[in-house]
């Protein structure tokens, strides 16, 4: 019997869909969203007069300028020099679904029931794109106790949660700043302005300084950087939430457990629309 629905369930699950990882995938939705917003933005301002009055290099300066700096003072610099990496990494994503990482561990709990945990030595080298599971699946072919296979798994995404959370609040940090540096200039044009009331050929520039400094810290500041500071943060959970359907599903088989308990256990992490149906 025993034989028999193991059979039923790799007929249900195909084998090319292990061990597949995920591709490293073009998130267009980040990428159109700032393009859209600006376009839309450059389209109203081309609409109501010239583009030329809303470019100021000198409001330009104080806002992205400032807001780089002051932004770097509150944090290490080996933290802000990843910010490239970070955005880059909001536009090319390869985090598993979670739906597809609960269906790779199932698949590995049945193998290993079958062959055992040596058995799935040979899945280790082709896992490149998910260190997580790789790094947990070679501790249960070395034959690792659980609880180190635990500990270890944890203190690993933890770590990982740690480096998200950093490179979120520096968003955050950015998207505080950009407003207040916009403010600055703002303050900075007034009292131009208000310095050279005697001539009025200066009056129009120390003002246009004035009003596009609170113009650009407020785009910068709610259509890139608090937009990307969520975006890692979504993107942040449910890497965690694949973690822990990895680490779930390798000290399953390292106890040697029935792969039906594994998939209510795995269930039990995803959201209803996305639950396996194994075993009915």
């Amino acid at each position: 019997m025993a034989d028999a629905t193991t059979d039923n369930v790799q007929a249900a699950i195909p084998k090319e869909r292990f061990p597949a990882a995920p591709e490293p995938t073009f998130d267009l939705s980040t990428l159109t969203g700032v393009l859209g917003g600006f376009i839309l933005i450059a389209g109203a301002v081309a609409i109501g007069g010239s583009i030329d009055r809303f470019l100021d290099v000198p409001a330009l300066l104080i806002v992205v300028g400032g807001t780089t700096f002051v932004t770097a003072i509150s944090y290490g610099l080996s933290d802000f020099l990843k910010v490239p990496a970070v955005f880059l990494q909001t536009m090319v994503y390869n985090v598993d679904k979670p739906q597809a990482a609960a269906q790779r561990v199932l698949v590995l709990a049945l193998e290993a029931r079958q062959h055992g945990p040596l058995g799935l030595d040979r899945h280790i080298r082709r896992l490149r794109h998910t260190p997580f599971l790789r790094l947990a699946l070679s501790m249960v072919v070395d034959g690792h106790v659980e609880q180190h296979i635990e500990s270890t798994l944890r203190n690993e995404a933890e770590a990982s949660a740690e480096r998200d959370y950093r490179s979120t609040a520096i968003f955050r940090r950015a998207g505080e700043v950009a407003p207040a540096m916009g403010l600055i200039g703002t303050l900075i044009g007034l009292v131009q302005m208000l310095g050279r009331l005697d001539d009025p050929s200066a009056i129009g520039p120390a003002m246009a300084v004035a009003l596009l400094t609170t113009f650009y810290g407020a785009v910068m500041a709610h259509m890139i950087f608090l937009p990307l500071a969520h975006k890692i943060e979504r993107n942040a959970h449910q890497e965690q939430l694949v973690k822990r359907i990895y680490a779930a599903g390798m000290l399953s088989v390292a106890r040697q457990e029935n792969p039906r308990h594994l998939e209510t256990t795995l269930n039990a992490m995803l959201a209803p629309s996305e639950r396996l149906r194994i075993y009915g």
